[in-house]
């Protein structure tokens, strides 16, 4: 494993923003940035062995500094929505940015994924650190969070998430990367790519994307992925307001899942190049985005031009969607010195 390192800009105030490159010896390569502790392109052979980005992303490094799409970046101290920005904790309110709708989204405008990170290369790895601040964007407690990336020789590349707190906080940290398996700039959307996922039911949404608290069956709807399903075949389906978002943008009950145990999300292939990526976690959700919003929404890409809607699609392994607000759901809540841990791995193959 080579792993590179170079300046690729500074930010406003001066600090360097550093481009990580991880390559192994099939000639894969993942590339990373501090802002957000990003993921900038991850590039692997299709089954004819050609090389290609299939990271959405873009071309100067200061557009990783508060773009909407969250492209590739490291998310949270709570990924996913709070309804009307506030949470209470051990008894005390706190109120938070609302900054989507009516709701807080992604840790706020000035969240995890916009912040400057402090990165270090150890021997096979890439690790990124970030201090929050007590009350920062309105969350209690210094949370003391790393994201590492390890990337292999098998092509398996793994994100594994650690925070720790001193005061009773939440916490819910995923990776915010968008896949297009034909290619970053080939101007084909992601519509004809199909998904399995290991999850029978999903969260019962409203219209301003918040959980009802209630999981439905995925059988026989437009949400079940649990076989092989293409994401433009019902794209436009009323069930569970996915026509109202424009798309998919929903939270998947992961079926099995144990705490802290790694376990398989789905797969995620493209017929026209053979690309796969399966994913595994050890979150009990994943929140399946297929970037209905895109256009006009991101800066200039990698490859000189401007994504439209659809042109890639995020499968962010976290915990479940507004569960601050559903005691039935998994606890997103992160006592005072208790070590927070989560993995999500994505294996890159060919079929």
């Amino acid at each position: 494993m080579e792993i590179l390192q170079h300046i690729w800009g500074s930010t406003p105030e001066g600090e360097g923003i550093i481009l990580y490159t991880m390559r192994n010896s099939r000639g894969s390569e993942v590339q990373l940035c501090n802002i957000g502790a990003s993921i900038v392109s991850v590039k692997f052979a299709d089954r004819n062995g050609n090389i290609d980005d299939v990271a959405l992303g873009y071309e100067d490094p200061l557009s990783y500094i508060g773009d909407g799409a969250a492209s590739g970046k490291s998310v949270g101290r709570v990924a996913g929505r709070i309804a009307r920005g506030h949470m209470t904790i051990d008894g005390v309110e706190y109120r938070l940015e609302v900054n989507n709708g009516p709701n807080h989204l992604h840790g706020g405008s000035k969240g995890f994924a916009n912040r400057y990170w402090e990165g270090r290369v150890e021997t096979n790895r890439v690790v990124f650190s970030y201090i929050s601040e007590d009350m920062e964007q309105g969350y209690p407690g210094e949370l003391v969070v790393e994201a590492i990336y390890d990337f292999d020789d098998e092509d398996n590349l793994e994100i594994t998430y650690i925070a720790k707190s001193n005061k009773n906080t939440l916490c819910n940290l995923t990776n915010h990367l968008y896949w297009n398996l034909h290619g970053e700039g080939s101007d084909k959307t992601i519509l004809d790519h199909e998904l399995k996922l290991n999850c029978s039911e999903v969260l019962e949404m409203d219209i301003v994307q918040i959980p009802t608290g209630k999981l439905l069956d995925v059988k026989g709807t437009a949400l079940d992925f649990t076989s092989w399903r293409k994401f433009g075949t019902e794209i436009d389906s009323e069930f569970n307001n996915i026509r109202n978002y424009r798309g998919y943008d929903h939270c998947f009950k992961v079926d099995g899942w144990q705490k802290n145990i790694l376990g398989e999300v789905g797969e995620l292939r493209c017929e026209a190049t053979g690309r796969k990526v399966t994913i595994l976690s050890s979150q009990p959700a994943a929140v399946l985005y297929t970037g209905n919003w895109l256009a006009g929404g991101c800066p200039k890409t990698k490859s000189d031009k401007y994504y439209q809607d659809y042109a890639g699609v995020a499968i962010e392994c976290q915990g479940f969607s507004d569960a601050v607000h559903h005691p039935h759901f998994p606890s997103i809540e992160l006592k005072a010195d208790e070590l927070y841990c989560q993995k999500i791995v994505f294996k890159l193959g060919s079929f």
